[in-house]
């Protein structure tokens, strides 16, 4: 993509929004149904296209793309006239005759960059948002997950106005191109490094932006936890998607009691899901190319393989693999995994575990499996990530009632359900001032200023704290 061609889109879509086409909700609306069409009449293609980029089996691939997707798209056709509504505040006693409210204002031409893992649900949830905040909108989707990235290029123009949102396919310059243009907003997805290299584009012209990225997730097993319970939910959470999802489980402390049974419990439940054989298995998804294949395999290299370990280049395949008692300063511990290799490590209490997470980057999530309330509250209070999940891990994701997003190194912002909507909207406050009747201004607001305006006007504007 040449810079010019860059200039082009950004110039195409601001005459878009400068023209107010995005205003009226109705036209927000319309926009959002046939979002909903296209996936809804594309749910093979999108199938085909996932299955090509990572082998994505059918089940994980509607479940956490295709209708997370849809599912949202419900929430804002049913709510968005009501959320949108301007928001009336309580107020002094001195603008009580005033009309105060705040109010949902688009911000303009907002820049999306997706990510592979999850690239229709990673790519298409911020632009729900982006659609229902009023903005124009260019989506460019993760070049990684190629397939996909080519048919979002190809639909989106069959269903959403081309004057408002546009799909740009690139690499890396592609991407640097966007970002040396002027958007009004940037909402990016993946890694921490690039996250970088976001936020600098972004204060050369002050660019808000939200940066959705990962990290290091640990969980820990205590002693008081059903094992069957913790060993089923951590293995669906770990192996899902390959391991290829931000919020997975990175590595494990296990409470020494259980250690043991806690691996032998893992080893069984990786062959209830995925056979003796993973590779055979048609609910397990390959690593998506060579170079994070390399990746991944290379994390094995000086650690004690305890289960699975195996991999074939040819097909990007590398199994369910148990690391145990990694060194804290080898790699696999110092790097986000991002790959179905899970490293446990024996812990012989609670406090030592948090203090060993305070002392790395705060996560995206951090899980605790626990039959103890005070232990579950230590780690929840004690620590500081992006979402805290008790008990399982990874589904807290689906629940667009609540904020998804990091915190320091794992992230800035937070989107999903109505809260994707605000990321994208300027609360902007507004006044609308009585002027039947100036009488009080006159005696206490204008100069020339006396004793007796002042003492007025600062019993009109007091507040007290309350009593203790």
């Amino acid at each position: 993509m040449s810079g010019d061609l860059a200039k082009d889109v950004f110039s195409d879509l601001r005459k878009g929004f400068e023209s107010g086409r995005t205003i009226p909700v109705e036209f927000r609306l319309a926009q959002l149904f046939k979002l909903h069409d296209m996936i809804a009449e594309n749910t093979d293609q999108i199938l085909e296209a996932l299955h090509n980029d990572m082998k994505k089996p059918k089940a994980e691939a509607l479940v956490t793309e295709i209708d997370m997707v849809k599912n949202e798209i419900a929430d804002y056709t049913n709510n968005l006239s009501s959320w949108l509504k301007p928001k009336h505040v309580s107020k002094p006693l001195v603008n009580k005759m005033d009309s105060c409210y705040v109010q949902y204002d688009p911000y303009g031409v907002v820049l999306i960059i997706g990510a592979w893992n999850y690239p229709i649900q990673l790519t298409i949830i911020p632009l729900i948002g982006a659609i229902a905040a009023g903005n124009c909108a260019i989506v460019k989707p993760s070049e990684v997950s190629e397939h996909t990235a080519t048919l979002l290029a190809a639909l989106i123009p069959c269903y959403l106005d081309q004057q408002c949102y546009r799909v740009v396919n690139g690499g890396v310059a592609t991407t640097t191109e966007l970002l040396n243009e002027k958007s009004d907003y940037i909402f990016y997805t993946g890694n921490s490094s690039v996250g970088r290299v976001i936020m600098q584009a972004a204060a050369k012209n002050l660019t808000p932006v939200t940066l959705e990225l990962g990290g290091k997730c640990p969980a820990y097993i205590d002693s008081s936890v059903s094992l069957t319970m913790a060993c089923t939910r951590l293995c669906w959470a770990k192996f899902l998607n390959a391991g290829q999802t931000c919020l997975a489980p990175d590595y494990v402390f296990c409470h020494e009691s259980v250690y043991d049974d806690f691996i032998a419990g893992m080893k069984a439940t990786i062959e209830q899901f995925y056979g003796k054989e993973p590779s055979k298995s048609a609910d397990f998804t390959r690593i998506v190319n060579a170079r994070h294949f390399q990746r991944i395999s290379g994390l094995l290299e000086g650690v004690t393989v305890e289960y699975g370990g195996d991999t074939d280049a040819e097909t990007n395949y590398i199994s369910p693999t148990i690391v145990t008692q990694p060194p804290d300063d080898h790699i696999i511990m110092k790097e986000e995994i991002f790959g179905p290799v899970m490293p446990v490590l024996k812990v012989s209490n609670p406090s030592d575990v948090i203090k060993q997470i305070n002392r790395k980057d705060k996560p995206l999530a951090i899980y605790v499996f626990s039959n103890n309330k005070s232990v579950i509250e230590q780690f929840s209070k004690r620590t500081s990530s992006g979402s805290f999940c008790a008990n399982d891990a990874v589904v807290h994701a689906g629940i667009n009632t609540m904020p998804f997003g990091g915190v320091g190194n794992s992230g800035l912002g937070g989107y999903h359900g109505k809260f994707t909507l605000e990321t994208f909207s300027h609360k902007k406050s507004c006044v609308v001032k009585a002027t039947a009747d100036e009488t009080v201004n006159l005696k206490v607001r204008y100069p020339p200023y006396t004793d007796s305006k002042l003492s007025w006007l600062r019993w009109l504007m007091k507040k007290s704290p309350k009593a203790h």
